[in-house]
């Protein structure tokens, strides 16, 4: 049954196949159970705070602002990833801080909002005065090459029809 070299092969790359996913289902759960007992921890220490929004905009956390202690905390390859950082006064104080990725987009800039924060991460945000405006999410270029189609489809469906009533 297994004098084909390539039956053996293909028996090899299933084995391996199935023990990568084995590992990663444990590894997944694994993190799953550290993720949450983070959340845990951080909404334990969490507060609700009103703050003027100065700036927003994602850069690497060694050009943030962000105290140098927190800098020589993260591990080395999250020195090179880009983080949502939002500049801030909170009472006479103006502070650098992370915001959840979740929460980004809904930060209004030159605004007073009432953040929930976390030490230096702000997990949710809520209008002072009213609602917050959501943004207009940027379409993708498929997204807006599909519209562009539809929208010529239905003019060229249009020309057909008029062009048939005049005859």
């Amino acid at each position: 049954m297994f004098d084909n070299p390539l039956s053996i092969v293909l028996l090899v790359i299933v084995i391996v196949l199935i023990a990568a996913a084995v590992a990663l289902y444990f590894l997944g759960k694994k993190a799953q159970k550290r993720k949450e007992e983070q959340d845990a921890q951080m909404a334990a220490v969490a507060q609700t705070v009103s703050m003027l929004i100065i700036d927003k905009k994602k850069m690497k956390i060694k050009d943030s602002g962000l105290p140098q202690q927190v800098i020589d905390q993260t591990p080395k390859y999250m020195r090179w990833t880009k983080l949502p950082i939002v500049k801030a006064k909170v009472g006479p104080k103006v502070m650098s801080l992370i915001a959840d990725e979740s929460v980004f987009a809904d930060i209004p800039v030159k605004k007073e909002v009432k953040a929930t924060v976390s030490g230096l991460y702000i997990t949710s945000v809520k209008g002072l005065r009213g609602t917050l405006e959501k943004p207009e999410e940027k379409k993708s270029l498929r997204a807006r090459i599909q519209e562009k189609y539809k929208k010529l489809s239905a003019e060229a469906e249009a020309g057909k029809k008029e062009h048939k009533s005049k005859k």
